[in-house]
This record gives C-alpha cells, structure tokens and sequence, in this order.
C-alpha cells in the first residue's frame, strides 16, 4: 500500500501510525535488521488498512501495548531463550577502545617531538612528555639530533583496561548470559 498517495489519511493520522511504528521499532532492537525492517513495514501496511476502515486512533487502539507485541515478535524469532550476547560485537567493542588509547598515545608522543622539534630542531636529549591525565602515562622521549631515538614509557593507565573490559560487556550484551546461567544454577529454596 502506498501510504502517501492514501486520500483517506490526512498528514496527522499518518503522523499517528508513524509515532506507533517506531515506537514498536524502538522496542524491536535485538531483532537482525531485516526482521525489524519487515516488521515495520507489515506494521505500517496493517496500520493503514485499518484506519481506513476503523478510523487511526481504533486501529492504533487494536494494536494493544506495544512492548507485549514487540515481546511476541522478540520470542517467536528468538525462541524460549530469548536473544544471546554477541561475543563478536564484544570484541568489536573491545577493540575500539584500545585502538582509540593507542591512537591518543601515538599523536600525543608525536605531537609533543613536533613541538620539541619546532623549538630546536637539532634538539638531543631526553625529553619528558607527561601524558594524557588518566588514560596514558608520562615517557621520555630521546632525541639525537633531531631524530626520535629510544621512547620509554608511554603505557595505558588501568582506567583503559577497565573501559576495555566495560565495552566488552556493553557492546557483546553479555547481561543476557544471566537467564540461561540463572536456569542452569538454581538458588535453592529457602529453609524454614
């Protein structure tokens, strides 16, 4: 059905069943996009049909809540088990973070022998950077005659392995782990 040659529908009945849709689709997030993507349209189509016939404000009406229908659609592409962490998306994640840190590390120490190097630019000598506060530590920097010889220092600070391990568990979901262990381990019944 092609919603925006619809005569029946004027701009704000269609502004209605829009706002539904993707409240729908914004309860719909750990469907694969396809899935998601389908059920918005069908939705929409669904939408339009009956407000055509029942007015939008029933047609919304029969939708019910819509957390409930996003929670059927949710278990009936997922089954009992509901969706599983991405240990893929966790790495990802993970990897992000560190490729972040190391890049701020990379372009602090090389922004910092540029400026040492616009001062004087025969400069030798151990030159000290202080770092970036809270994600990379204070190095030396040896110099000889204006060419980079040995860095020391320079590490992450615990604050980068802790927001490592934080996008892991964010990024792969991995709270959804807690139903299937909470099934596998039972607490036992308490005694009276």
């Amino acid at each position: 059905m092609n919603r925006t040659s619809d005569p029946e529908l004027n701009l704000a009945d269609r502004l209605r069943i829009e706002r539904a849709v993707w409240t729908l689709d914004s309860h719909l997030d750990n469907l694969p996009l396809r899935s998601k993507r389908a059920k918005r349209r069908e939705t929409r189509a669904n939408l339009h049909a009956a407000a055509a016939d029942v007015g939008t404000a029933e047609a919304i009406r029969g939708l019910g809540d819509l957390r409930s229908l996003a929670a059927g659609y949710l278990a009936a592409e997922y089954g009992e088990h509901g969706p599983r962490p991405s240990y893929t998306m966790g790495a990802v994640w993970l990897i992000m973070v560190h490729v972040i840190a190391g890049l701020l590390a990379v372009a602090g120490k090389a922004a910092f022998t540029a400026g040492v190097r616009a001062a004087e630019p025969r400069a030798t000598g151990d030159f000290h950077w202080p770092g970036v506060r809270y994600v990379i530590n204070e190095a030396t920097i040896t110099l000889r005659d204006g060419a980079t010889g040995a860095t020391a220092g320079g590490s992450w600070t615990p604050l980068v392995y802790l927001l490592s391990v934080i996008a892991f568990v964010v990024g792969g979901q991995l709270w959804r782990l807690l139903p299937q262990w909470r099934r596998r381990y039972p607490r036992a019944a308490p005694q009276e």
